[in-house]
């Protein structure tokens, strides 16, 4: 199951990579668009291998555990990732403006970029925690998936410390603004 997850990772980049050098470095359009928007099928390729495991008598393990994460990143933040580096391709290689740099520490801005970077977390933690639900229900025995959920136990945790930074941007943001009045 890791070798899978590894391998959509790898594909991942794959596709990305392969779609924006089409599209800046040979000028070809068409297979841009086809090679971007194949790289969404990754995820589902690696759904569908982890359910046809599980289908099959295969074990809930830590992998499909991992792939669940891995799959609620990939749809919460993989349209930001695949911006993040169209931005800088196009920069690189094609004359393109330079990427957008975040908001300066201390601004409005960033407090409101923290606070959507932490809701797009909370997304990606529920998406993960749908599909692992859906493994344990594919599986039917609590006793068999029991170790899908140490892993998301763990993220949970880091959930909350990640919004305690991020939040903490706001706080520190009223902070300075009350010392300016």
């Amino acid at each position: 199951m890791i070798v899978a997850i590894v391998a959509c990772e790898i594909g991942f980049w794959v596709l990305l990579v392969a779609g924006l050098a089409a599209r800046y470095l040979l000028k070809a359009r068409g297979l841009s668009t086809a090679l971007l928007l194949s790289v969404p099928l990754v995820d589902v390729a690696l759904l569908v291998f982890s359910v046809i495991d599980l289908r099959s008598g295969g074990e809930a393990a830590l992998g499909h555990a991992l792939a669940a994460v891995y799959l609620g990143v990939s749809v919460a933040f993989g349209h930001r990732m695949l911006g993040w580096a169209d931005q800088r391709f196009a920069h690189r290689f094609a004359g393109g403006p330079p990427p957008v740099a975040l908001p300066a520490k201390g601004t409005r801005e960033r407090v409101s970029h923290e606070r959507r970077m932490w809701l797009r977390h909370v997304a990606a933690y529920g998406i993960a925690g749908l599909i692992l639900l859906l493994f344990a229900a594919l599986v039917g025995d609590a006793d068999r998936t029991a170790s899908l959920w140490g892993p998301y136990r763990l993220w949970t945790i880091v959930l909350v410390i990640d919004g305690l930074v991020s939040f903490s941007y706001t706080a520190r943001r009223s902070i300075s603004s009350a010392k300016e009045r």
